[in-house]
């Protein structure tokens, strides 16, 4: 009977860690990789593999043994019968080191296969992978006569650079299991550090990189366990002096601990912190929307969908969006925060409504509107969160948005008015304008600020802000190539050695002091305070290969990597130009690693961001629940600028 034989090769060995007992410590235990199953798409009028060059051509009929790995697929054709004709093709292609049988492989352990009778019509399933290195790969493609090329191609993963196959072993070095089975990354894992404090824990948005690495990668076993282990974290009980946030609360962290039961029997338990612990006892806020934007990243990257459809992730999803769209006495759409409540974990002057907080929340609702199970207990929820994305995307656009028109125009503002129809809504005074900005904003440029308050307008740039607004379409796409066009244009004060600043720029004398409290470790230029997190790049590719700057995005990662192997990947870098390691930035900084790795891989596939991004969603921007029209007090403010926002 005919054979056909598949098998996933990869060129790095990858590695489990536990976390065990100690709040300081870790050991690492050695465990089998998990099988991931993969689908190779096969019909019976089209099988291809790979891309074709140099072909030969064989009767599609024919049978092979071939072998795939996750970063490219290959063919090895087995005779069983009839050897003349096939052998002479892999004779001709020099396919060195394939064997042409399964059975004198039966004692390696380097492989493990699953056999398909019948033909390739069948749907074949992926097992495991083989731990040599090849130097090229053959591709077959069926033409229109009915036989099958055969190329050969350079297997991707010796394309890897250096830098980038240390990253792949560092970040599988950082994977943490728990009751044999991976559920994310510890945030860093340096060898050296005798007080890790909690960066031996699993933070779920510095996991967020480490996920779309692995899900790039082919790997969506550990994506899969992390979403449902941190949606069961969700439910536990959080107090702080005897009080309990609301429920839908997801935890910054959690760490995998032993404890002890009768006897000498041990069990593994996840140890959550929703802020109880944390530095400051900040709830943070941004879980659960980088929880809702990763469950709709896995689903569009692996094609199972069936995980967001199940009753416990969706009533987990409805939870965040309650505590979320809890009606309060707040008069604008964007959500309210205390400081330190996002990545800026510290005090640096963001609490009210900081873009980061807007752009995850507006992301965070265009997932769920295409996940939530559109039925009857859901309809109000969905209304809801049209309404709400339909206003605070006019809002944000309307009133973050600044370039050299608009700052001349606050410099022109009239304060103190009263009326429906006043321009100067939140009472702004023109001296507010920072002397800096008037010099540093570029003609073509422009970003959307950190914060609106009443009275209150902070001029700095957010890069994470300003990046997911592009990412996920909150600002307009006029002004999503404006803020591409500042980033290129000030690149000295955003990117220069280390991409990217964090903030710019930074708090100083007197302003540093009564912002930050004073902070040792938010010092000007440093940490939060103006420090380059080379994490941010992956945002940053993502949303120059949606806007078509694929060059600039390509121009920051071969900047970082030529400095992060040697620098021992640390978490931020310090000084104006980011060209010094921060005075206290953890070495192999796990979101460092995985946010170099996913921009690479983004890059190699820029097909694979379109599923990552949103584009403009213009229905959204025609909903207007306002009724002030109806009332006939004025006229609904939307339409004035409708013809702005659309642009």
């Amino acid at each position: 009977m005919n054979t056909i034989a598949i098998i996933r090769n990869s060129a790095t060995k990858s590695s489990r860690r536990v976390l065990i007992g100690s709040s300081t410590t870790s050991s690492s235990l050695a465990s089998p990789h998990p099988k991931c199953h993969r689908t190779l798409l096969t019909t019976a009028n089209h099988f291809r593999i790979g891309s074709a060059k140099n072909f030969l051509y064989l009767p599609f009929s024919s049978l092979f043994h071939f072998r795939i790995n996750s970063w490219q697929l290959g063919l090895v054709i087995k005779p069983d019968e009839d050897f003349s004709s096939i052998a002479r093709v892999a004779y001709s292609l020099s396919v060195r080191n394939f064997s042409t049988s399964v059975e004198n492989r039966v004692n390696n352990t380097n492989f493990e296969r699953i056999y398909v009778q019948g033909g390739v019509n069948l749907k074949p399933h992926v097992v495991e992978r083989v731990d040599e290195e090849e130097k090229s790969v053959p591709t077959i493609e069926k033409n229109s006569e009915g036989f099958v090329s055969v190329s050969v191609v350079e297997k991707a993963r010796v394309e890897d650079s250096e830098a980038e196959r240390e990253a792949w072993r560092l970040l599988k070095g950082a994977v943490v299991s728990y009751c044999g089975n991976p559920v994310g990354t510890v945030a860093a894992n340096d060898p050296g550090d005798k007080t890790p404090l909690n960066y031996d824990q699993v933070f779920i948005r510095d996991f967020v990189p480490s996920a779309l690495a692995f899900l790039l990668g082919g790997e969506s076993e550990i994506v899969k366990n992390f979403l449902l282990h941190t949606l069961q974290l969700q439910s536990w009980e959080k107090t702080v002096d005897c009080y309990s946030p609301g429920q839908g609360l997801m935890p910054a962290s959690f760490k995998v601990r032993t404890v002890a039961l009768d006897g000498d029997n041990l069990e593994e338990v996840l140890d959550p912190d929703f802020g109880e612990s944390a530095i400051g006892r900040v709830a943070p806020v941004d879980s659960g929307l980088w929880w809702i934007i990763l469950l709709r990243a896995y689903g569009k990257l692996t094609g199972d969908y069936s995980l967001q459809e199940r009753v416990d992730v969706q009533t987990g999803l409805k939870m965040i969006l309650n505590l979320c769209l809890t009606d309060g006495f707040d008069m604008f759409p964007s959500l309210l925060v205390t400081d330190g409540s996002c990545m800026i974990d510290r005090r640096m002057g963001i609490h009210g409504h900081p873009l980061e907080i807007q752009a995850l929340f507006y992301s965070a609702l265009r997932c769920s509107r295409e996940m939530l199970a559109a039925n009857e207990g859901s309809s109000n929820l969905i209304r809801a969160i049209n309404n709400r994305l339909s206003a605070l995307s006019f809002h944000i656009r309307e009133y973050y948005w600044v370039d050299m028109k608009k700052i001349n125009e606050i410099y022109r503002y009239k304060t103190e008015e009263y009326s429906m129809d006043a321009t100067n809504k939140f009472n702004i005074y023109p001296e507010q304008i920072p002397l800096w900005l008037m010099d540093w904003i570029p003609e073509e440029g422009g970003y959307l600020i950190g914060n609106l308050q009443p009275a209150h307008m902070d001029f700095r740039f957010f890069t994470l802000g300003n990046l997911w607004s592009i990412v996920s379409s909150l600002g307009t796409p006029r002004q999503n190539e404006a803020i591409l066009n500042l980033i290129e244009a000030k690149w000295d004060d955003l990117g220069s050695h280390m991409p990217l600043k964090i903030c710019y720029p930074a708090l100083d004398n007197e302003e540093w002091r009564i912002i930050t409290g004073s902070d040792p470790k938010n010092t000007p230029w440093s940490y939060h305070n103006g420090g380059s997190w080379p994490t941010l790049l992956w945002q940053f590719t993502l949303a120059c290969i949606k806007m078509g700057r694929i060059e600039l995005a390509k121009k920051a990662v071969a900047l970082a990597e030529k400095r992060l192997p040697i620098d021992l990947w640390p978490e931020y870098y310090d000084t104006r130009t980011g060209k010094f390691i921060g005075k206290q930035s953890r070495l192999y900084q796990t979101w460092t690693i995985s946010g170099f790795l996913t921009s690479k891989m983004l890059l190699k596939k820029p097909e694979m961001a379109s599923m990552l991004f949103w584009e403009e969603d213009y229905e959204l921007l025609e909903i207007c629940v306002c009724a002030l029209n109806k009332s006939g007090r004025r006229k609904c403010s939307r339409g004035a600028a409708r013809s702005q926002i659309l642009v």
